[in-house]
């Protein structure tokens, strides 16, 4: 029972994020015209399988976290420990990738350039999040545990996890 109340807090707090960011995407499209108006027809079909392989990888990872990390995806009802299961064994921070790809694959979807170039920007700005801030934070709330992963597991380059 505690699991399906974790699932549905992470379900409730992921769509909510996914329909905002969906939302200040989507008021970038004036700017569409400033960078040569639309991209061409071919970034429809592109920018379906940039969500789809973002989508599954996103829902991966709040799978995993409320399976292994008996949390949630939002800052305030976080794992209550380390994941290293899942796609968190090939790169730290999976779920901000695949938040990027789908992101970027919407800018696609709706042929706009403004909102390609704002993805770009929203990972330089998640990037700098995750330096200064959630990994100091992860350091002093998992210690030693969360150090020894930071130290086999990339922050963003995907690689296959070492044998042990």
């Amino acid at each position: 029972m505690r699991s399906l109340w974790t699932a549905t807090r992470a379900l409730v707090y992921t769509s909510l994020f996914v329909w905002m960011w969906g939302w200040v995407a989507l008021s970038l499209r004036p700017y569409d015209g400033r960078l040569g108006g639309a991209l061409g027809t071919w970034a429809v079909p592109l920018g379906w399988a940039v969500i789809a392989v973002g989508a599954a990888l996103a829902a991966s990872c709040v799978w995993t976290f409320v399976r292994r990390g008996q949390g949630t995806p939002a800052p305030f009802d976080a794992p209550r420990r380390v994941v290293a299961a899942g796609p968190y064994r090939f790169v730290r921070n999976p779920m901000y990738l695949g938040g990027f790809l789908v992101l970027c694959g919407f800018g696609l979807v709706e042929r706009s350039g403004a909102i390609v170039i704002f993805s770009a920007l929203w990972l330089l700005v998640v990037h700098l999040a995750v330096v200064f801030l959630e990994e100091p934070d992860l350091r002093r709330k998992f210690g030693s545990t969360y150090e020894d992963y930071r130290r086999t597991v990339p922050r963003w380059l995907p690689r296959r996890p070492e044998r042990r």
